[in-house]
């Protein structure tokens, strides 16, 4: 994909099965990311805290924190009423603080072997600088199987 001139974006979908996600800005792609890191266990909406899973849907970026103990983090709005919902009709949490995020901060260099998040989507420490400038609170993030 071509990468066009643009200063923000205004729309991400993440497509897990592909591990990707593009960015959007006026309807238009304008950066793809590839190679995404998700929880443990990466197929399937999370449902329930501590399943390990990365939830599926529309979301919205709903802040930032620069303290993570990642480098950065962009915070997700996960769980949503219906997300809450069901996870109330089993007597269980559905758990949250899904974010997109770097790597550990006490990972000197490189980025952790395969999925091992607890249902954030992790990118290099280069690729959440990028988002972090580009990505303002408000986006909204679809998040496909």
């Amino acid at each position: 994909m071509p990468e066009r001139r643009f200063s923000t974006v205004d729309y991400l979908i993440v497509d897990k099965s592909e591990r990707l996600m593009i960015a959007y800005a006026g309807g238009q792609p304008v950066k793809a990311w590839r190679g995404l890191q998700f929880g443990d266990a990466p197929s399937g909406h999370k449902q329930f805290e501590g399943d390990e899973r990365t939830p599926e849907g529309r979301y919205v970026i709903e802040g930032r924190n620069p303290g993570s103990a990642y480098h950065l983090s962009l915070k997700v709005s996960y769980p949503n009423a219906e997300d809450r919902a069901f996870a109330r009709a089993y007597g269980r949490s559905p758990g949250g603080d899904i974010f997109l995020h770097g790597q550990p901060n006490a990972l000197p260099m490189g980025r952790m072997p395969g999925d091992w998040t607890d249902g954030c989507i992790a990118f290099s420490n280069d690729e959440i600088e990028e988002l972090w400038r580009i990505v303002p609170d408000g986006t909204v993030i679809e998040i496909r199987p």
